[in-house]
């Protein structure tokens, strides 16, 4: 477990408490939501972000988004419920943890409604799938974290990209999970930081993590990268990933395709830690996966200083598709494949 929550719903109040990771690292700031419209918002801004925490959130922003119908309506009707969907839904495209949250709630939702179930029955058998898909985060990124362990040598130095650690997640982590499991197995590994442009998730967040847990953390730029591996200074990279598509092909925060790239010409194993969750067996290749384009200032500023003319073009795509050719091993709870085993896998329905 990690030394801090992410997210966690307090039912005395009926909120959901989120650490605001726009904050971090200058302030631990929580934000208490009560209405949808902050949840929304919490997840459009990156208040929270990574997959897992994503779908997690959405699926205790259905719960709110029921209180709310029922505080106005007394009720909740079918037409409301799906209103409440759409609208978490439409908050982010590429991270497919949040429809894949979303359709369990929806079933969940529908089959309460058929069985005639009150707005209160309804909201609480509602929250009993959120809890347990809270669960189910940190069981499988535990077990996630073990399988990848055993892929890490002693000694070894590993650059990983964004942030894919407990704060992406419910709990524990899916890149930092392994990296946390091969830490606590006593393994004496040195983790490399990309800072992780435009919104340094890397700088930002992976290093405040690591040094929560007290793992040795060196922070790079992202452009430094293939400079360190051709010194021999990186034996692995691992990463997350915001959705899989069925042949492997993965998307991830934008310059993952670049790091990718960088390993291979430098011999070097680049693992993808995800849970299967994030697999899209509907999507045939990562040409499929629509990738989120976000606000120009993200990179006309540094924080919040302007480093850029503000009427000059900017292209922001947040995510980029790295080919499953690039990826040694995709490691999940179920345990570790190459790109072309996917199919192995069988996911619940």
């Amino acid at each position: 477990m990690s030394n801090f929550q992410t997210l966690i719903w307090l039912e005395a109040s009926r909120t959901l408490r989120l650490l605001d990771q726009r904050r971090l690292p200058n302030e631990e700031v929580f934000l208490n939501c009560e209405t949808l419209l902050q949840v929304t918002d919490a997840i459009r801004t990156l208040a929270v972000r990574g997959a897992p925490a994503i779908g997690v959130t959405a699926a205790y922003g259905v719960v709110i988004g029921v209180q709310e119908e029922i505080a106005l309506n007394r009720t909740v009707s079918r037409s409301g419920f799906d209103n409440i969907i759409a609208e978490l839904a439409a908050t982010r495209p590429t991270a497919v943890n949040l429809f894949w949250a979303l359709e369990r709630v929806r079933k969940t939702g529908y089959a309460g409604l058929k069985n005639g179930l009150n707005g209160t029955e309804l909201r609480n058998h509602l929250l009993k799938e959120a809890d347990l898909i809270f669960a189910e985060d940190e069981r499988d990124h535990h077990l996630l974290g073990e399988n990848g362990a055993r892929l890490i040598p002693d000694r070894a130095r590993i650059l990983t990209h964004c942030n894919a650690g407990a704060l992406a997640c419910a709990d524990y982590g899916t890149a930092l999970g392994v990296i946390r499991a091969a830490h606590t197995a006593g393994k004496e590994i040195q983790v490399f930081a990309d800072e992780t442009r435009p919104l340094l998730q890397g700088s930002r967040l992976t290093t405040w993590e690591l040094l929560q847990d007290k793992i040795p953390v060196t922070l790079i730029c992202d452009n430094m990268a293939a400079h360190c591996m051709s010194k021999g200074m990186i034996d692995l990279v691992i990463v997350g990933a915001d959705r899989i598509a069925a042949n492997g092909d993965s998307a991830n925060k934008i310059g993952t395709y670049s790091v990718a790239l960088a390993a291979e010409a430098h011999n070097l194993p680049f693992y993808i830690a995800a849970p299967t969750s994030t697999i899209d067996f509907s999507l045939t290749n990562g040409s499929e996966i629509p990738i989120e384009e976000r606000d120009p200032d993200e990179v006309r500023f540094f924080g919040e200083k302007r480093t850029a003319p503000a009427e000059v073009k900017v292209y922001n795509p947040a995510f980029d598709v790295t080919p499953a050719r690039l990826i040694t091993a995709i490691i999940t709870e179920k345990g570790v494949f190459k790109p072309d085993q996917l199919e192995q896998i069988n996911v619940s329905p």
